[in-house]
């Protein structure tokens, strides 16, 4: 895979592109045909980036290229080009870890902040199917395998310590995009911010309410210090269903451009919180009454597995894979020692576990009442039956977060959310 470094940055549109990509010989015999008949399509329906799919008479390919700004924002919200370094690097790692489940690279050119990679068709965007209520066989399997190998061999159960540290540092300038995190997830939406939005005024109340709320205050405090101080592996760093293309046999993880050093539980929690949202907001796209139950029923199923999957494959490599510093074999010898280690492991998952339900609350919170939503809650168009299905995924993230060791496990979670399912909020006007 060519990696270039030549030239001024410039953001490429359509002409541009054409000629940078004809100027990659790999890149060129991998469309085929003649520059002039590529198809370029801009698509990028994110935040950040530009994302352009070009095809030729031979195939296609995807290139995303950063802008030196947030594109849902504009020119006022600087930010830096690096984060394509960063994507970078971490798209390689996880390639490394959990093949065939990431996009493959073809071409990086660090000045130009831009990557192009395998086109993954016919993959639809997670977030999408679930709004059209598709299920998704394979997604269990794959999403856990990708989470437990990309965690665990980037931990230092797997690393050792200087391993390690060379690993936190070379993500270590990705704070920009950690800034966000910090701002934008754990802080926010519990006080007034400009950018912060909702659905009003049917949430106006509750909106108020989550900025008088000192134990919600004090809860996402502490999540917001255990992100920014305890960098266990590396996390994609924003692995919501936006970021998982996916058909009935496929799942690839896209976009890790967050990625940094940081807590295990925040990567599962937003898996947990992703389908979490899509169940509660199954009930505002009903076109019939009940219409949905057997998908509904199939996300929570899903919740359940994608923890108790994900669980049992870290606990596997843990005991056939560990090469770390930490827990040294020899402070654990013999059936005695065996049995000990093995009762820590349970209790380091249980740990990991609140974590997740946590983070899985916080991330629940920002797409409700903070900058960027998503489109499970977005698309439903009756304004009071999207405040409904918001209200009751809040009432269910302030009692994971404020109570989160009350949570034992995920079934008391799935189950707290088959009790809300159809509960009545109060809403504003």
């Amino acid at each position: 895979m060519a990696h270039e470094q030549a030239g001024d940055y410039r953001i490429l549109q359509e002409a541009a592109l054409r000629d940078y990509l004809a100027s990659l010989r790999d890149i060129k015999a991998r469309l085929g045909g003649e520059p002039a008949s590529w198809s370029i399509t801009e698509v990028g329906d994110g935040n950040l980036n530009l994302v352009f799919i070009v095809k030729g008479a031979s195939g296609g390919i995807a290139v995303k290229q950063a802008l030196p700004y947030v594109r849902l924002v504009g020119e006022s919200w600087p930010l830096p080009l690096s984060r394509a370094h960063y994507e970078y690097l971490a798209l390689s790692r996880q390639a490394q870890l959990a093949p065939g489940l990431v996009p493959a690279l073809l071409h990086h050119n660090e000045t130009l902040a831009l990557t192009a990679m395998e086109l993954l068709e016919p993959h639809i965007i997670m977030r999408k199917g679930l709004v059209a209520a598709t299920r998704y066989p394979r997604f269990v399997d794959d999403i856990t395998t990708f989470m437990a190998r990309t965690l665990f061999f980037t931990s230092d159960l797997a690393l050792v310590a200087a391993e390690k540290k060379e690993a936190i540092a070379a993500f270590a300038g990705n704070h920009a995009l950690c800034k966000i995190t910090e701002d934008l997830i754990f802080t926010d939406p519990y006080r007034i911010a400009e950018q912060n939005r909702w659905t009003t005024p049917h949430l106006d109340g509750l909106a108020a309410s989550l900025r008088e709320d000192m134990e919600l205050h004090v809860a996402i405090s502490r999540l917001k210090l255990k992100f920014m101080a305890s960098p266990e592996a590396l996390l994609h760093g924003d692995l919501h269903t936006g970021s998982i293309m996916v058909t009935a046999s496929e799942t690839r993880v896209i976009d890790p451009e967050f990625a940094f050093y940081g807590p295990m539980g925040f990567d599962v929690g937003a898996v947990l919180a992703n389908l979490l949202m899509a169940y509660f907001a199954s009930a505002g796209h009903e076109r019939a009454p009940g219409e949905r139950r057997e998908f509904e029923t199939w996300v929570l199923e899903t919740v359940d597995q994608v923890w108790n999957e994900f669980s049992r494959k870290f606990l596997d490599l843990w005991r056939s894979e560990a090469g770390g510093d930490a827990y040294p074999v020899s402070l654990f010898a013999g059936e005695k020692g065996a049995m000990r280690l093995e009762a820590e492991r349970q209790a380091y998952m249980q740990r990991l576990f609140t974590d997740t339900v946590g983070f899985a609350a916080a991330k629940t919170i920002r797409r409700i009442f903070g900058l960027a939503h998503n489109i499970d809650f977005e698309l439903i168009e009756d304004p009071r039956k999207r405040a409904m299905s918001e209200a009751r995924a809040v009432r269910l993230a302030r009692g994971m977060m404020v109570e989160a060791a009350a949570f034992r496990t995920i079934a008391d979670i799935t189950g707290s959310a088959r009790k809300l399912r159809d509960w009545q909020p109060e809403l504003t006007g």
